[in-house]
């Protein structure tokens, strides 16, 4: 067997094994005393034009038709509603022969840098991160290299960037919102981001890309504006889910947008058909191709985070806590109150808290906290944050 998958099938991320011991402890104790903050899961149900969409569709004059093969890429039709809907609301070039249906954000991120990446290859990215970008880009065969962000804003320090760019740069990833901080990257950073990638292009004599990985787009708090990133950088790539927006991650449909503009748009483009075709991933599903191509703008009620956040955000703060102000996804980034987060996170579980340590994310000393959760279960959990706090300051 192969080394490398055996020890990735071996040992669970750490999200998921939280995940596992809550629904274990919930069987002991009953789930209403396990506040169980660790996997991103939208608690918010999905908008009813879903629902009626899906029954619309099954109740069509030909209803296998739902359910069999799309081309490879995704059905026509469906990239054609996609690309109107880009085009459309954020006033760039979006022609449907440049996008690419996929299983959701994280087939839309393998199956780009495996379309990117030759061995040796860097593909850089900003800590915190999703923990599964290692995965993703040592699959391809290219090197994460992670780098610190600002510590007081999570922005990224371009200090350490410029120093981080070299010839075997294939590719910068971004994610914003960022999960796990929340943290929306303002126009000034992505300017700025535009600007480093040109000069370091010319300097190389190559293409850097820029890879934006998207599934809370419109997850975003107090009229907060997320760039889209074509508009600032040609050579751009947008990858994209509709597990947040539309609240369902278990079906898992995504999208792949090469920028038209990009330098070798249609060479690119080929070669994220191929790398599709190479791990599997042609004609996602049918059905949900279909339906979301009816769901253009629609979104779950994402007010009901934002209070969620406000609700937690203000009492962890009133607690002792500290975090950055997240502007949107739905977690909540926050100091642990020592040195080892992990043993934070171990000491929460006194208290059947279930929290992520960050040192997955790339940032030791935090702990990622999902609040996609009930706003109920948030008011019941709020003692034993001040509990666990209150020990610390004894």
């Amino acid at each position: 067997m192969n080394q490398r998958m055996y020890e990735l099938g071996s040992k669970r991320s750490v999200i998921r094994e939280i995940f596992e011991f809550g629904k274990s402890r919930a069987a002991q104790i009953g789930a209403e005393n396990v506040y169980d903050f660790s996997l991103g899961n939208p608690s918010v149900a999905p908008p009813q034009i879903v629902e009626d969409t899906l029954i619309e569709l099954l109740r069509s004059d030909n209803p296998t038709a739902m359910h069999g093969y799309t081309s490879a890429q995704g059905d026509a039709s469906v990239r054609g509603a996609i690309a109107e809907y880009i085009a459309k609301t954020h006033g760039v070039e979006c022609d449907p022969s440049f996008l690419y249906m996929t299983c959701g954000a994280a087939a839309s991120l393998t199956i780009t840098l495996s379309a990117l990446c030759n061995r040796g290859d860097e593909v850089i990215t900003f800590a915190p991160y999703f923990t599964e970008y290692k995965v993703f880009a040592e699959t391809a065969g290219a090197k994460l290299i992670a780098l610190a962000s600002d510590p007081e804003t999570f922005q990224i320090d371009f200090n350490l960037l410029e120093g981080a760019i070299g010839k075997n740069t294939a590719a910068i990833l971004v994610n914003s919102p960022n999960n796990p901080s929340g943290v929306v990257y303002n126009e000034q950073t992505i300017r700025k981001l535009a600007e480093m990638l040109c000069k370091k292009s010319k300097e190389y004599g190559k293409t850097i890309y820029l890879i934006t990985d998207e599934p809370y787009r419109e997850l975003v708090y107090g009229g907060v504006e997320v760039p889209y990133l074509t508009k600032y950088y040609p050579h751009t790539i947008v990858c994209y889910s509709y597990s947040k927006s539309l609240s369902l991650p278990g079906e898992r449909i995504g999208y792949i947008f090469v920028n038209p503009k990009a330098e070798r748009a249609k060479e690119l483009y080929l070669a994220v058909c191929g790398a599709g075709r190479a791990l599997g991933y042609v004609c996602a599903p049918s059905l949900f191709q279909k339906m979301v191509a009816k769901c253009q703008g629609i979104t779950s009620d994402v007010s009901i985070y934002e209070k969620n956040r406000n609700l937690l955000a203000d009492a962890l703060r009133k607690f002792g806590y500290q975090c950055v102000q997240p502007d949107g996804a739905f977690y909540l980034f926050v100091r642990a109150l020592e040195e080892d987060a992990n043993a934070f996170c171990e000491r929460a579980k006194k208290y059947n808290l279930l929290l992520v340590p960050g040192d997955d994310f790339g940032c030791k000393g935090y702990v990622r906290i999902a609040y996609c959760v009930s706003t109920e279960m948030i008011q019941r959990a709020l003692p034993s944050f001040e509990k666990l706090a209150n020990e610390y300051k004894k």
